[in-house]
């Protein structure tokens, strides 16, 4: 059967401004390296992705190198943006606020099996480490400072007797790994059971305050 009127992809238009097109390569790096991997994509893999000429793609990235440079950059100012605008929409009270930290690694528009492959790409190759410090490491202790910050002031509160930094760490860690296991798992599981096996680590450090199904 030939007639793919109904599936054909629609097409992009010609005209697009600068920043839009960009995005619209950035995006189709995420897709490719989930597809394909570090360093198996290529600019020629991204241009067909997105639809677009290769001679496009090297005109507003020149090599692969600054096209994935680019791409950390742009999917590590989303995570940023995500977890300090879910913090802002928050009650102040710092259960309430953790509660909008863990939530906010959920959330369905970054939460997606493309960008969780993409991030898994960077993590994995070694020679990206130096690239990711370099562009990410401020955001990390960013957020992990805001973490030891909550969890530093809901032990006072209910009197939980551990090291505040070792909780946020465990956490940290655990939500680093629950997106590690979404997608390398044979059994591979949805975003509620992602945020139920988090909120089971908060619940052992802060039982007054998290149960296993989220804040109390």
């Amino acid at each position: 059967m030939n007639d793919t009127s109904s599936t054909a992809a629609p097409r992009t238009p010609r005209k697009l401004s600068r920043e839009t097109r960009r995005l619209q390569l950035i995006e189709a790096t995420i897709e490719t390296l989930a597809e394909r991997g570090y360093a198996r994509t290529t600019l020629t893999d991204v241009a067909n992705q997105a639809g677009l000429s290769h001679g496009l793609v090297n005109f507003h990235f020149q090599k692969k190198e600054k096209l994935l440079t680019e791409t950390l950059v742009y999917l590590a100012e989303e995570y940023r943006q995500n977890w300090t605008e879910a913090l802002a929409k928050a009650e102040a009270s710092p259960a309430a606020q953790l509660d909008a930290m863990l939530r906010a690694d959920f959330n369905p528009e970054i939460c997606t099996s493309p960008r969780l492959s993409a991030w898994c790409a960077f993590w994995g190759e070694a020679q990206c480490r130096p690239l990711y410090q370099e562009h990410c490491g401020a955001n990390d202790e960013a957020y992990s400072s805001v973490l030891l910050d909550l969890c530093t002031a809901l032990a006072k509160e209910g009197g939980y007797q551990f090291n505040p930094s070792r909780a946020a760490r465990v956490l940290r860690v655990t939500l680093e790994g629950v997106w590690l296991d979404m997608m390398t798992s044979n059994t591979p599981y949805d975003r509620a059971e992602s945020l139920a096996t988090v909120y089971a680590c908060a619940a052992a450090f802060f039982p007054r305050h998290f149960d296993g199904s989220g804040r109390i």
